[in-house]
C-alpha cells in the first residue's frame, strides 16, 4: 500500500467516525452523506462535493468550496469558519476574467440581516417541498443549509443576501413539530379577489436570494440545488426586479411600478430599531414559542396587474383609484411625496377619495396603528398568457411580528377596492422566517428542531 492509499484510508476511517459520533442516528448519517455527496466513500480520496465542472472558474471555486463547507458541518456538526470565507473571497477575486467582488452581507447574527437591508435591484422567491423523512434528517439538512448559505453570502458577488423561512406545512406531522408552529402561521386562504393557483403557492421551506443582478441570484439558486438534491424540491420560483429607474439612490426609497405610480413611498422605517422590535421581529412578549423571538411572518403575493386594462384608464382615475398624483407621488391634494393626508380633516375624501388604495391602506385611524407591516415590493415579468395577455406585475412581500395584525388587517381593508378591477393575485404563502444564525456553532431552526416533541 502506497503512502497515498494508507492516507485515503486513514481520511475514509475519520471521516465514517465522526459522522457516526456527531450524527444522532445511522439512517440521519446515510441522509447527510447522500445529500451532499461528500466524501466520496468510493473514490479514492474524500474530495469535496463537484458537481459537473461549470465554464465559469470563478463559479468552480465557489461550488468546490459549499463541498468543503458540507464536509466541514458532515464532520463538525458546524457552519463555516470565517477564515475558510476570507480564503475564498482571495481565491475569488484572483480569479482571472471576474470582476472584484463589492462587499458581502453578515450572515450571522440575532436576526438575518437580509430582512432589513437596503432593497437590492433584483430577487428571487423559490420555495421548497422538504424531501427529509424525519427529524434527525431535517436537522441535517438545516445544518448543511446553513453552511450554504453563509458560504454563498460570504463570497458571492454584489452582496448577495438570502432570506429561509418556513411554511405551515412544516409543522404537520412528518417531523413532530405541530406543538411549536408560530401561533398566526396558517396556509394562505384565498381572499376576495384571489385567483390562488396551487402550484405558485405554498411550500415547505421558502428562499429569497437579493442582489444587484439575475445573474448572481440565479446561479445562488443553481448551488443550492446542485448540493441538495434528494433533500429539497423546488416546488415555485419567482424572478423580480426593480425597474431602471429605481437604480442608484432611489432604489432604497420608493419605487415605481408597472401602474406606473411610485411604491413604497409610507414603507415601515427599516433603520429603527425600535420600529423594527415593535412592528417586525416576534419577541419574548409575544406569546409565541420560544423558538421564534428574532424572527418575524413573511407573507408573500404574486398579483397579476392587467396592464391592458389599466393603461386605457384617464390619468385623472388612475390617481382617484391609487390617491396620489403619478408624476410626483403626492396624495391628491398635496405638494410632495412625503407629505402626510389629513383624513380626519377630510371625512368625505375630497382630497384623498374614500375608496383610494393608499387610504384603505393606512386609514390613519386608531385600528390601523398596529397594522405597519415592512414592505418590499418588485415588478415581475413572465411573458403571456395562454390567452395572448402579459403576464406581469408586483411580487410583495410583507414582514411583520403578527401576521393577522399586520398583512392580514391591511388586505382585508383593501377587500372591495377599485384596484381589484386591474389586479389578480394568484401566488404566494404565509411563511415565518427563522430567526438568525448567532454563530458558528448555531444552525437554522436549532432552538425548534431541539425542542421535544
Amino acid at each position: 500500500m502506497t503512502a497515498e492509499d494508507k492516507t485515503t484510508s486513514a481520511s475514509h476511517l475519520a471521516f465514517n467516525r465522526l459522522i457516526r459520533e456527531e450524527s444522532p442516528t445511522a439512517d440521519c448519517n446515510r441522509f447527510a452523506v447522500e445529500r451532499c455527496e461528500i466524501g466520496n466513500l468510493r473514490a479514492r480520496a474524500p474530495t469535496p462535493y463537484a458537481p459537473a465542472v461549470p465554464s465559469d472558474p470563478a463559479r468552480r471555486v465557489l461550488l468546490g468550496f459549499i463541498g468543503q463547507a458540507c464536509f466541514t458541518a458532515a464532520t463538525s456538526g458546524v457552519a463555516p469558519k470565517t477564515s475558510l470565507a476570507a480564503g475564498l473571497k482571495e481565491e475569488w477575486v484572483a480569479q482571472p476574467g471576474t470582476d472584484r467582488i463589492s462587499g458581502c452581507q453578515n450572515f450571522y447574527g440575532r436576526h438575518q440581516s437580509s430582512i432589513v437591508t437596503a432593497q437590492p435591484l433584483a430577487a428571487i422567491v423559490a420555495s421548497f417541498d422538504v424531501l427529509a423523512g424525519s427529524r434527525d434528517e431535517l436537522t441535517a439538512l438545516m445544518k448543511w443549509l446553513t453552511v450554504a448559505t453563509a458560504a454563498l453570502m460570504a463570497v458571492m458577488m454584489d452582496s448577495l443576501s438570502m432570506t429561509v423561512a418556513f411554511g405551515a406545512s412544516m409543522f404537520d406531522t412528518r417531523f413532530g413539530l405541530a406543538t411549536q408552529c408560530p401561533k398566526h402561521l396558517v396556509t394562505m386562504n384565498a381572499f376576495p379577489n384571489d385567483a390562488l393557483d396551487n402550484d405558485r403557492c405554498h411550500g415547505d421551506l421558502l428562499i429569497q436570494f437579493n442582489v444587484d443582478t439575475a445573474e448572481t441570484n440565479n446561479q445562488a439558486l443553481q448551488a443550492v440545488l446542485k448540493d441538495f438534491p434528494d433533500g429539497l424540491s423546488l416546488r415555485w420560483r419567482q424572478d423580480r426586479f426593480l425597474l431602471p429607474q429605481t437604480a442608484g439612490a432611489q432604489r432604497r426609497d420608493a419605487s415605481r411600478n408597472l401602474l406606473g405610480f411610485k411604491d413604497g413611498t409610507s414603507n415601515l422605517d427599516a433603520n429603527s430599531p425600535y420600529l423594527l422590535n415593535r412592528m417586525v421581529w416576534v419577541g419574548n412578549t409575544s406569546g409565541e414559542p420560544g423558538w421564534t423571538h428574532g424572527g418575524t411572518y413573511q407573507a408573500v403575493r404574486i398579483i397579476r396587474t392587467l396592464v391592458e386594462r389599466w393603461n386605457v384608464i384617464p390619468l385623472h382615475e388612475q390617481e382617484n383609484i391609487i390617491g396620489r398624483d403619478k408624476a410626483e407621488g403626492a396624495p391628491l391634494g398635496m405638494a410632495h411625496e412625503r407629505d402626510v393626508p389629513d383624513y380626519l380633516g377630510d371625512p368625505d375624501g375630497r382630497g384623498v377619495p374614500l375608496l383610494a388604495h393608499i387610504r384603505r391602506v393606512n386609514p390613519s385611524d386608531p385600528g390601523s396603528t398596529d397594522s405597519l407591516i415592512l414592505r418590499r415590493g418588485y415588478t415581475y415579468s413572465n411573458g403571456l398568457t395562454k390567452a395572448g395577455e402579459l403576464d406581469v406585475g408586483l411580487l410583495f412581500t410583507a414582514f411583520q411580528s403578527d401576521l393577522e395584525r399586520g398583512f392580514i388587517a391591511v388586505q382585508t381593508r383593501l377587500n372591495g377596492e377599485p384596484l381589484e378591477r386591474h389586479i389578480k393575485p394568484d401566488g404566494g404563502g404565509y411563511f415565518f422566517a427563522l430567526p438568525g444564525v448567532e454563530s458558528t456553532r448555531d444552525h437554522f431552526a436549532r432552538v425548534l428542531l431541539e425542542t421535544d416533541a
